[in-house]
């Protein structure tokens, strides 16, 4: 264990988000603009088709929704995804560079990361997610059971250009590895989603790498149930974030008089996640108020499939030279590792 020492890592022009000490007692510190937040919640509401960012579904109940969400039958992605890394993982792992910093984007309970910590030459860990107290979670944790890595902390979301290169200089004997899985890269509209990709290159520098999970399409049943679950689970955690929009905007939501919805779209290869208002109803939104009629959706979530040859076209566009792609027997969820463009030359 390196002994205890302060990291100031300041993100987007230069505002501080935390300071940690390297010690398994983690120390976050999130500076997060609330009024913009806000601001940009009641915006997306006010739209003629009103929206909800995906991040507002990731409060403390919805991490422990989604964590029930992961175990169901229905839900493939992440036991697909999980015998994918099981089964070429040493290959995977061979590909990597040593003394790396591992940089767990979105990174839950850190679960899947944890797997990899024991099994690559990682020397530091940086966790990056929305919710704070799972993150705090996550690293102290990770710091009791892996006490020769360096665990740090980044509390922001994926909607603000991702900028994590004071994080990354920081130990810049490090070499990074960028490791994004569930199909998270799906959220994003594909312009978003290359836009993501770009920034992720510019992370690498000549020698990093990145690990991604992406999701496949397939039988529009299969795709539609792992979102719209028997049990309910996932409209649970659908309308929670209408409990998340009342703490955040002072709103009057009642969460039991919208209905969850979930249809895939395959003109766009995705899928949609709505909530439908069950009756005509007037909402307060803090200062503001809408009127939703009977049948009027708002839109949570949109998650795109991608076929592999799209996807690989994506990592091309955006920078990356050499992609290695790794796949389960039915083709059902697609892992990639990709190095930047020219990094092997």
């Amino acid at each position: 264990m390196k002994p205890a020492s302060p990291l100031d890592v300041r993100l987007f022009d230069d505002v501080p988000l935390l300071d940690i000490p390297f010690s398994p007692q983690v120390h976050i510190e999130a500076l997060e603009d609330p009024d913009a937040n806000a601001a940009s919640l009641l915006a997306g509401l006010l739209q003629p088709q009103a929206r909800i960012c995906p991040k507002h579904l990731y409060d403390a109940q919805g991490c422990a929704l989604y964590g029930a969400i992961c175990t169901l039958d229905e839900y493939y992605p992440t036991r697909t995804e999980a015998a994918i890394f099981a089964r070429h993982r040493r290959d995977i792992a061979a590909r990597l560079p040593r003394n790396c910093q591992w940089v767990d984007l979105g990174c839950g309970d850190g679960a899947k990361a944890f797997d990899w910590l024991e099994h690559v030459a990682a020397t530091r860990y940086v966790g990056v997610d929305i919710a704070e107290d799972w993150l705090r979670d996550t690293l102290e944790r990770g710091a009791k059971r892996f006490p020769d890595v360096e665990f740090v902390g980044i509390v922001t979301d994926f909607t603000r250009p991702l900028s994590l290169s004071h994080v990354r200089d920081s130990a810049h004997d490090y070499t990074p590895v960028l490791f994004y899985p569930g199909s998270s890269i799906g959220n994003f509209e594909p312009d978003e989603a290359l836009a993501l990709l770009k920034a992720m290159r510019q992370h690498l520098g000549r020698d990093g790498r990145l690990l991604i999970g992406v999701d496949a399409p397939k039988a529009v049943a299969t795709l539609e149930a792992a979102y719209d679950d028997a049990l309910g689970v996932t409209a649970a955690f659908n309308r929670n974030a209408l409990r998340a929009v009342n703490r955040t905007l002072g709103a009057s939501f009642e969460p039991a008089t919208f209905a969850h919805r979930a249809v895939f779209d395959p003109e766009r290869s995705r899928i949609e996640m709505h909530l439908v208002a069950l009756h005509a109803q007037t909402v307060r939104l803090g200062v503001a108020q809408r009127r939703f009629e009977a049948g009027e959706t708002i839109v949570t979530e949109h998650s795109y499939k991608y076929t592999p040859e799209r996807f690989a076209e994506l990592l091309s566009q955006a920078g990356f030279g050499q992609i290695d792609r790794f796949t389960d027997e039915r083709g059902w969820f697609n892992v990639f590792l990709a190095a930047p463009a020219g990094a092997l030359e």
